[in-house]
């Protein structure tokens, strides 16, 4: 896993980046939604003369197709593309939010390595190991129980780092923040290492399925529940963009 190039990012959001997949996972709310890029903040990779604006969230909100979504990607180069979870009604005014859970592995205490704190003080910064990620791995399998007991309609991703939850009940749509800040501190009370910020409502903003993670050249995967068990990001070809098997061709 590594940060993937400016030439990179291109080639994948012109070749391989999937619409019609992106079209699915969005359903309905296509011509609703509001998307986003980081172009750099994390690895200070950038074209040029998006220099000052690096490290900004950047809206993509005036698009009439996932097409004209395409072609602002290409422009930006993001290192990461996501979208807002808030439902707008037609004047723009917030009616919901759907509900997520993040788990990351650099949140996981790793027997080794030991907690988050312990990584920033060695100046490792958000790096994990295979031991994290297979720990993370395991909490999304276990909060993905969990949650059944009181939602029916799961979805899960892989991040390109860790796990994303999608919760697509009604219900969980017109939560209050009340609801979603309680719900949040229970979940991490049973022990599990989510972001609570994203939970709560208060980050808006999750990774776009099918886009790519530019801080470790993986795409955002979504999986099926009895694929998680077997899943792994470092060899799956599915998450793997097409440069990286390039590379490994031309290598071996």
């Amino acid at each position: 896993m590594r940060y993937s190039t400016l030439r990179e990012r291109r080639e994948f959001y012109a070749s391989e980046f999937d619409i019609a997949k992106i079209q699915t996972w969005l359903g309905e709310r296509t011509d609703k939604i509001k998307f986003a890029v980081i172009i750099g903040r994390h690895t200070k990779i950038f074209p040029k003369i998006y220099e000052k604006d690096a490290d900004t969230t950047i809206t993509i909100d005036e698009y009439k197709t996932l097409r004209d979504l395409q072609n602002e990607i290409l422009e930006f180069l993001p290192e990461a593309t996501y979208y807002d979870r808030n439902v707008y009604d037609q004047n723009g005014k917030k009616i919901g939010q759907e509900l997520a859970f993040d788990l990351d592995p650099e949140n996981i205490t790793c027997p080794i390595h030991g907690s988050l704190a312990d990584k920033m003080k060695r100046g490792q910064g958000l790096s994990f190991c295979s031991i994290e990620l297979k720990m993370v791995k395991d909490q999304a399998i276990q909060l993905n129980e969990y949650l059944e007991k009181q939602f029916s309609s799961i979805r899960t991703v892989y991040s390109g780092r860790g796990f994303h939850l999608h919760i697509l009940d009604a219900n969980a749509f017109s939560l209050t923040s009340k609801g979603r800040i309680e719900l949040a501190a229970t979940v991490k009370k049973k022990g599990f290492q989510i972001d609570e910020w994203v939970t709560a409502g208060e980050m808006r903003l999750i990774r776009l399925p099918y886009s790519l993670n530019g801080l470790v050249s993986r795409i955002a995967l979504p999986l099926e529940k009895n694929e998680l068990e077997m899943f792994n990001p470092i060899k799956d070809d599915r998450c793997i963009p097409r440069f990286l098997k390039q590379e490994k061709t031309t290598f071996s």
